[in-house]
C-alpha cells in the first residue's frame, strides 16, 4: 500500500479546519504526529515536515490548520492574529486541540500522539502543554515564540517537552513581539527554563550557538525578517534530536 496524502477536515467548534493528512505506507496502526505550521500556515513547509515524518519515521501525520476555514490573513495582518492567539492561550489551545482530537480518531492512529510545531507553531505546542492537553504525549517547539500570559503550573503539565531554539533569536529576549501587549514578551531561554524547572516539567532544551530564528525553514530570508535565517545544520541537528526524542516517547 502506497502513502496516502490527503485533506482532512474538522471542526473546532463551528470552526471548520481543513488540515492534510499523510499516512505512511502500509496498514499497520501507529503513532500520530500533529503538525502546526508556521506564521504563514498549511503550507509546503509543514507538509514537507508531515511527508518525512511519515516516509522516514512511519508516523501519520497531521497539518494542522489553526486559523480555520484553509485561510491565512496574509501580512501584515497575520502578526495580529497570531498576537491575538497568543495573548489567549486557552483558546488557542482549544483550537490546536482539535487536531488532536481529529487525529486520534484517524484509523490509522494508535492512540499514542505527538506533537511540533515551528515558530507561532512552536508557541501552539507550547501552549499544549502548559495548559495540560490530555491526548498530547509528547511535544516538540523548533524556534518557537516562548511568549505566555500564563506560565506552566506545577501538576498541570502532562506532555514531555523538547524546545530546540536559536541561541540568539531576537525573539527570545527582551523586547515585545508583534502586536503583543507590552506585558506579554518573549522570554529568555534562562527565564523558560525556570518557568519549567518550577512546573515541574519533562523538558529538554536545545541551544544553537549562532543561529537565530527560522532556522528550519529554507526560505526565511526572503521574507526580509531581521533576526532570521536558515540554518542547515541546526535543522538537521533539530530533526535528528526530535527523531529520538519521539522514539523514547512514544
Amino acid at each position: 500500500m502506497r502513502q496516502v496524502d490527503q485533506e482532512l477536515d474538522y471542526y473546532d467548534g463551528d470552526t471548520l479546519c481543513r488540515g492534510r493528512v499523510i499516512e505512511p505506507s502500509g496498514v499497520d496502526a501507529c503513532a500520530g504526529i500533529v503538525v502546526y505550521p508556521d506564521i504563514t500556515g498549511v503550507g509546503e513547509h509543514s507538509l514537507g515536515k508531515a511527508r518525512r515524518l511519515a516516509e522516514e519515521l512511519g508516523y501519520v501525520a497531521l497539518v494542522a490548520d489553526v486559523y480555520g476555514n484553509g485561510s491565512f490573513p496574509g501580512f501584515p495582518q497575520a502578526g495580529d492574529v497570531v498576537a491575538s492567539w497568543i495573548s489567549n492561550p486557552y483558546d488557542l489551545a482549544r483550537r490546536a486541540g482539535a487536531a488532536l482530537d481529529a487525529l486520534a480518531a484517524h484509523p490509522r492512529c494508535n492512540g499514542k500522539l505527538g506533537a511540533i510545531g515551528f515558530c507561532f507553531g512552536g508557541a501552539v505546542v507550547l501552549a499544549l502543554t502548559r495548559t495540560g492537553n490530555e491526548k498530547m504525549r509528547a511535544g516538540v517547539s523548533f524556534h518557537g515564540v516562548l511568549a505566555t500570559p500564563n506560565a506552566a503550573r506545577a501538576g498541570d503539565v502532562r506532555a514531555k517537552l523538547l524546545v530546540c531554539h536559536g541561541a540568539d533569536d531576537p525573539f527570545a529576549g527582551d523586547v515585545p513581539l508583534m502586536g503583543l501587549a507590552d506585558d506579554i514578551k518573549s522570554a529568555t531561554l534562562s527565564e523558560f527554563l525556570r518557568e519549567m524547572s518550577e512546573a515541574e516539567v519533562d523538558c529538554q532544551v536545545i541551544a544553537y550557538a549562532g543561529v537565530v530564528h527560522s532556522f528550519t525553514i529554507p526560505d526565511a530570508g526572503k521574507f526580509g525578517t531581521p533576526g532570521a535565517a536558515y540554518s542547515r545544520t541546526a535543522d538537521e541537528r533539530s530533526w535528528k534530536a526530535m527523531t529520538n526524542f519521539f522514539e523514547e516517547s512514544l
